[in-house]
């Protein structure tokens, strides 16, 4: 990648508001020297959300960037070494940022939760990026790092251990509190809307190996459906539900088992659920597949949909002070390998997960991309933030008082 970039770090889409927690948590915590700029449509809220920083920010520079404005894009994707976007939704937005990181040779990262997006990214831009050395890492934030970076730790951790590669990993939610935005209500509804009138896109999102770089050298495990319905386990009584995110960060880790030529183990069997315990799990569990069956049918009906959108978040508006620093979330991987062990790996934090925790996890993801290039995984294209960053992510996060880390489970 070229080093002589004017800025280290640039967070496309600083007036929106992932763009305002991102830029903030660079702010505070970017090491002194970082070269940090703010870009966005109109200078004057750039100067707005700069001037509210604090004295961190001061002198930052501010672009003017547009994502309707190619031009703008190749000047923005010109000056940095890494770009951070935070605007969606991305299937509507994000293509012509990445092409342009893409053919400059800049790092880029973002937010996004789509598979339809990311499926078009590796289809137009994963040779461009490849060959001038750029790393695209999308799903920087709850979707995908926590998923992605469990399953690449237990992975290490077997394969120190001399275990042998996974054969079945599932990744729990214990914990999760926090609030929903707009743009992520708005992001789900334009995929539901493209998926309806396309069947291709219909085929693509029930793919469990949507993102493979080769579809056709994928070990064929049978049917490997996301789970949509409360089940019971007999072997310890646990309850599990629909993990709303689980289409796409099981999409992801599969991209990363394919991407490292499935060192995690060409025949893993990965899903992810929301997990109950106590008395009263089952009602938790009925009550979350209702709620989500709930929403995903009203966005479905468009005679409901006026209803639905005045219900839900818009786009811009977000989860308030309290909720993003009273929010939390703790996820636990069980895996099991080929050797008969099973490791349990635990990602958790304080925050609200999908913006409080986010932000951390995206601007830490593009100090990394930025400041720790002698560690990263050599790889480029259009990559996983377990393949694009690696374990460098994990460190930088425990940095950040997440929990992060793998052990011998006896369970």
């Amino acid at each position: 990648m070229h080093r002589d970039r004017d800025l280290d770090v640039v967070v496309f889409g600083a007036t929106g508001f992932a763009g305002r927690l991102v830029a903030a948590h660079l702010a505070r915590h970017a090491p002194a020297g970082t070269r940090t700029g703010l870009a966005g449509r109109s200078p004057q809220r750039l100067e707005q959300v700069r001037d509210g920083l604090g004295a961190g920010a001061a002198g930052w520079p501010l672009l003017v960037a547009d994502s309707g404005d190619p031009a703008s894009l190749r000047e923005l994707a010109g000056a940095a070494r890494v770009v951070v976007s935070t605007v969606g939704p991305y299937l509507r937005h994000g293509q012509p940022l990445v092409e342009a990181c893409a053919r400059a040779g800049t790092h880029y990262a973002d937010l996004t939760g789509e598979v339809l997006f990311v499926r078009r990214s590796i289809d137009g831009f994963d040779g461009t990026a490849a060959t001038t050395g750029a790393r695209v890492v999308h799903s920087c934030g709850f979707d995908s790092v926590p998923s992605d970076l469990a399953v690449l730790l237990a992975h290490e951790r077997a394969t120190s251990d001399g275990a042998g590669p996974l054969t079945d990993a599932v990744l729990e939610v214990r914990s999760l509190r926090g609030g929903v935005s707009g743009g992520t209500v708005d992001s789900l509804r334009l995929q539901m809307d493209t998926a309806r009138s396309d069947p291709a896109a219909r085929r693509l999102l029930a793919d469990p190996y949507a993102l493979s770089p080769d579809r056709d050298a994928e070990p064929d495990l049978g049917e490997q459906r996301d789970v949509f319905r409360p089940t019971r386990r007999s072997a310890d009584g646990v309850w599990t539900a629909p993990f709303v995110m689980a289409p796409f960060n099981t999409r992801v880790v599969r991209r990363s088992n394919a991407l490292l030529d499935h060192a995690y183990g060409p025949r893993m069997r990965y899903r992810e659920v929301v997990a109950f315990t106590g008395r009263a799990a089952p009602v938790g569990a009925f009550a979350v597949t209702g709620a989500l069956g709930a929403v995903a049918g009203a966005l479905s009906l468009r005679r409901a949909r006026p209803v639905v959108d005045r219900l839900l978040p818009a786009p811009g508006s977000g989860p308030g002070e309290r909720t993003r620093r009273t929010g939390r979330f703790r996820l636990e991987l069980d895996a099991r390998t080929a050797g008969g062990r099973r490791y349990r790996t635990t990602v958790a934090a304080q925050g609200d997960p999908g913006y409080a925790a986010t932000a951390v996890m995206l601007g830490e993801s593009a100090l990394a991309l930025a400041l720790d290039g002698d560690r990263l995984p050599d790889a480029a294209g259009v990559l996983t933030p377990a393949t694009g960053i690696g374990t460098v992510l994990a460190e930088r996060l425990r940095a950040r008082g997440f929990t992060v880390g793998t052990e011998r489970s006896s369970r």
